[in-house]
């Protein structure tokens, strides 16, 4: 395929005003850390969510989605739709509490929520394998995503499009900090959803869809279309995978990026990059709303016409037998339907996509540097660091942490196949995640033996699918749910045999971020019991949070499944949805004023961690 003159000047148009942005902004970006990775704590809720959805519209994720539909139909998406309801409790629960905290990183908050050595330890080990290793892992799902458009969409080999596409968002990350990819974001999140929607439409038009009618006739669409799992329309084995395991378990009990119980990673950055408690809140519910309820169905409708125009892997590998087999799987349909797009939409669509790879590659790299800077090096290696040592490390670690992601994308095969592993990974933790803030019991040694044991497991069951070892035959979501229920037990127990975090840290903690609930009865007795500026029985606003977020999880898959009842002509289910949907957010609308939000905000101030942490 053939880019014409429009499309190549719509593309170089994108990659001279994202780099001008990081030249425009880099003096700024150098003043300091929180310049660099917080943009000064003083951004918008608006810039801060779309930021949050530019980054998690990934150039994998058109791709994961076309795997799933192809793979096991549209009811399949309740692999990540079910990561909603995790979603919107770190909305109403979880991002006021993180802005409150005061920190500057996720991996900070290990030494403000625990004590002693082993905090320490923790940090540091979390640094490393959240900042560096998680991050490499997932920065490289995204590059053999770019690698696979690039190869059927510009004929671009493998290290071709590492090398190309590496290097401009290197650029840009390095010099304009937070700040260049917040003001990039915004660019690219507009472009990426115009070219969704656009492809989108145009792919219905084509003369084999026929338009959303044929599509929806298509034999091999009708069974694929199904987004609300039943047992009419599948089996106990496809419902178990698709629909009961992400509902009943994964959501709550594994850890993803931009799913994270709780809130962590580039999320946690944004809401700790905020004006306030109030703006962190705010910019979530933007993410959370758009991330599920807007985006979804133009990459549904592509996939579904992908099997209409390429209904097997054998069409797919014909039309591309240029590129290696192993590469050319299900998720490699979406760019194969982009081919098909004409001029002008076509250079759109490619720049969207690589805006798209862009704004997911910047975040990524910017948050894993921060922690490299704020809890590696500046923790355990120069206490005393300069600000401007401190922005050269990060920049050097952007480097080195885009070229170490590049080379493992070459190794990986499909984007469902680092989904899954990923979500092995983080599987068992998720619950620990949300308890943290709300139950005092929990201490260093919990979060290290959960840690440990959920990547142990997940390295195990990789292992033993190779070499046919003992567990090696489970499929995917049992390996899933035996990490799960083995993790669990695991740091419950440490929980209960080991010592609790100190008295005064747990006191800290609790007079910091005041997170509310039982789980703090023992700290709340100490607090009765001495004088201290915070009242131990002021009333909790946790009720009408735990509320808001019951009515945005209606709200939201309200209006997700009103958007696919109207394009599948089912009117009157769509209006049902719709109307559910009004009365769930305007509930939250009327419960808003009873949220509290914290006038005493935390100040990012410049210098070595020990001042910051002092500030």
């Amino acid at each position: 395929m053939e880019l014409a003159f429009v499309d190549w000047a719509i593309m170089v148009a994108y990659f001279v005003v994202s780099l001008a942005i990081g030249v425009a902004v880099y003096r700024r970006a150098s003043e300091g850390f929180s310049s660099f990775f917080l943009g000064k704590q003083q951004m918008p809720w608006w810039l801060l969510g779309i930021s949050m959805v530019a980054t998690t519209f990934s150039t994998d994720t058109p791709n994961l989605v076309a795997d799933i539909v192809r793979s096991t139909g549209a009811a399949g998406n309740w692999t990540w739709w079910a990561f909603l309801l995790t979603g919107m409790l770190t909305v109403f629960l979880y991002a006021k509490l993180w802005r409150r905290s005061g920190v500057f990183t996720d991996v900070e908050f290990y030494e403000l929520r625990y004590s002693g050595r082993l905090a320490a330890v923790l940090r540091g080990f979390r640094a490393a394998y959240l900042g560096v290793v998680f991050n490499v892992i997932i920065m490289a799902t995204v590059t053999l995503a770019a690698i696979k458009i690039g190869g059927v969409m510009l004929g671009l080999s493998p290290v071709e499009v590492v090398v190309i596409a590496a290097s401009v968002t290197m650029a840009y990350s390095a010099l304009g900090g937070l700040t260049g990819v917040l003001l990039t974001d915004l660019i690219q999140f507009t472009m990426a959803m115009v070219g969704s929607v656009g492809a989108a439409w145009y792919v219905l038009t084509l003369p084999e869809v026929g338009g959303l009618d044929g599509l929806m006739a298509h034999a091999s669409v009708q069974e694929a279309m199904v987004f609300w799992p039943s047992f009419e329309t599948m089996t106990w084995e496809q419902m178990l995978p698709a629909f009961i395991i992400p509902i009943a378990v994964q959501w709550w009990a594994s850890y993803y990026p931009g799913a994270e119980p709780g809130g962590g990673g580039y999320i946690v950055q944004r809401m700790l990059s905020a004006k306030d408690e109030e703006n962190a809140v705010s910019a979530t519910l933007l993410f959370t709303a758009t991330h599920y309820a807007l985006r979804p169905w133009p990459w549904v409708l592509v996939a579904l016409a992908s099997l209409v125009v390429f209904p097997d892997l054998e069409s797919l590998r014909a039309q591309f037998s240029h590129m290696p087999d192993r590469v050319v799987q299900n998720d490699m349909a979406y760019p194969a339907m982009l081919t098909l797009l004409p001029p002008g939409l076509l250079g759109l669509v490619v720049t969207s996509l690589a805006a798209a790879y862009m704004s997911t590659m910047s975040s990524q790299v910017n948050w894993g540097s921060s922690i490299v800077v704020n809890d590696l090096y500046n923790r355990f290696i120069e206490p005393d660091a300069t600000d401007e040592q401190q922005v050269w490390v990060g920049r050097i670690a952007t480097v080195v942490l885009m070229t170490t992601a590049c080379l493992l994308a070459l190794l990986l095969e499909n984007a469902l196949q680092a989904f899954n592993i990923i979500l092995q990974i983080g599987a068992g933790t998720g619950l620990l995640f949300l308890l943290r803030w709300f139950w005092w019991r929990i201490n260093a040694a919990t979060e290290l033996t959960a840690m440990v044991v959920s990547f142990g497991l997940a390295i195990y069951f990789q292992a033993a699918g190779t070499f046919g070892w003992i567990g090696g035959s489970l499929v995917d979501w049992e390996r899933l749910v035996a990490i799960v229920a083995v993790t669990t037990v695991a740091w419950l127990a440490v929980t209960f045999l080991t010592r609790p975090t100190d008295e005064k840290t747990l006191i800290d903690f609790y007079t910091t971020v005041r997170p509310g609930g039982p789980g703090w009865a023992p700290v709340v007795d100490v607090l009765r019991e001495r004088e201290t500026d915070i009242d131990p029985d002021a009333p909790s606003d946790l009720p009408y949070a735990l509320s808001c977020a019951l009515l945005g999880s209606i709200g939201i898959y309200g209006v997700l499944f009103a958007t696919g009842f109207f394009l599948y002509g089912r009117f009157s289910l769509g209006v049902v949805c719709a109307v559910i949907a009004t009365g769930a957010l305007g509930g939250i609308v009327a419960l808003w004023p009873y949220l509290s939000f914290s006038d005493d905000e935390p100040v990012a101030a410049e210098g070595s961690s020990d001042d910051r942490s002092a500030a």
